[in-house]
């Protein structure tokens, strides 16, 4: 008696096939198919899946955009704009390869030591004129920045130098206003760890 055959829907995924998936939904919203938060959400559920079926489900209601799309990703940035206004993403989040900041007379704040970084290389492009730009980097990673034309601004780089991963390549301009690049420090108190930028976490 022969075994029943296997749905194709129930085998499992490699994590080969997780990362794919992922280069799909960078692809999505390149085409303005998805916005930032349900990029985060959907690259969480695809990073977790275990069969085919729950990989696929983060791609079922996206047009022409499938787990078998062999096309090259879209190189179109990830963009964050903000005007007057206010931006921050820190936490878990899902770090794409390439990102632009628009930011105008605003601050922007992205925190990238929780979050899920799956490029050796990330590519940052700031176009910032008045306002302020801070990012936070995770131990081990390295800057250049070499490239950032300023005019009556500032950028300042606070990471050492290095060669870890991730590596931040940061480019673009800043006109009028400030850009910063840093590492968090670290101050512990027993079981308890103290971050600045503020944040405090217990050790088991």
């Amino acid at each position: 008696m022969h075994p029943a055959p296997i749905n194709p829907r129930d085998l499992r995924v490699s994590d080969a096939e997780r990362e794919h998936v992922v280069t799909v939904l960078q692809k999505a919203i390149g085409r303005g198919l998805l916005d930032l938060d349900e990029f985060t959400r959907r690259t969480d559920t695809a990073l977790a899946s275990r069969t085919r079926a729950e990989l696929n489900a983060v791609l079922v209601d996206l047009p022409g955009i499938t787990h078998t799309d062999s096309g090259p990703a879209s190189t179109r940035p990830v963009e964050f704009r903000n005007t007057m206004s206010s931006t921050k993403r820190d936490g878990r989040w899902v770090v794409p390869r390439s990102m632009r900041i628009y930011n105008r007379m605003g601050s922007t704040e992205l925190d990238f030591t929780d979050a899920v970084i799956q490029h050796a290389e990330v590519h940052v492009e700031v176009d910032l004129a008045g306002g302020a730009v801070e990012l936070l980097l995770p131990d081990g990673a390295s800057v250049l920045a070499d490239e950032v034309n300023v005019i009556a601004g500032s950028v300042t780089n606070k990471t050492a130098a290095g060669a870890g991963t991730p590596r931040f390549v940061v480019t673009g301009s800043v006109t009028a206003g400030s850009l910063t690049l840093r590492k968090p420090k670290y101050v512990r108190i027993g079981n308890m760890v103290v971050r600045r930028p503020w944040k405090v976490s217990w050790e088991s």
